[in-house]
């Protein structure tokens, strides 16, 4: 009977002192969850310049893409035009008149040939407004002669992550 009692009081007090070290630990677990929510703030707010950058960097990418397909297709046009697969104007000097005229396509022998699906849109103005020189026009000209398409350049007066103005690329 001695022998149950102190197992009882054994019981309790370990009872107790377990109820006073969750306590304590309970205070331990709000400081740590306080810095666990600090830290992933901090990792949160240095995460969020790097997704503006990576949807500027896709942007770029794409623009680069699509001013690489326009110049490639009008560069296929002029190669046409040269072996006189189909009629040009004489002052086009063999580059198509505008950029539908690469997605309308042409007649070659009987054939519509296309140089270009469709006119992309632009990513960084979202329209397929895009800026055009002629073999006439001043290399730095902002404004499109009419005669004839000899390069494609953006309209957006935005600046790139390398430092260059869309325009200039």
């Amino acid at each position: 009977m001695q022998w149950m009692a102190k197992s009882r009081l054994r019981e309790r007090s370990l009872s107790q002192s377990g109820s006073r070290l969750r306590r304590g630990e309970a205070g331990l677990t709000l400081v740590e969850l306080i810095v666990t929510v600090a830290i992933l703030a901090i990792v949160a707010s240095a995460a969020v310049p790097v997704a503006r950058f990576q949807v500027k960097r896709e942007k770029e990418r794409e623009l680069r893409y699509d001013l690489w397909q326009m110049r490639d297709s009008i560069d296929h046009y002029k190669d046409a035009a040269d072996k006189n697969a189909f009629q040009t104007k004489v002052d086009s000097q063999g580059y198509p008149p505008d950029l539908q005229t690469l997605v309308d396509g042409v007649d070659v022998q009987g054939k519509k040939v296309r140089f270009l699906r469709r006119i992309p849109i632009d990513p960084m103005t979202g329209k397929n407004d895009w800026g055009m020189r002629s073999m006439q026009d001043d290399p730095d000209s902002d404004s499109w002669g009419g005669q004839s398409v000899f390069d494609v350049y953006s309209k957006s007066d935005g600046t790139a992550l390398d430092g260059t103005k869309y325009k200039d690329w």
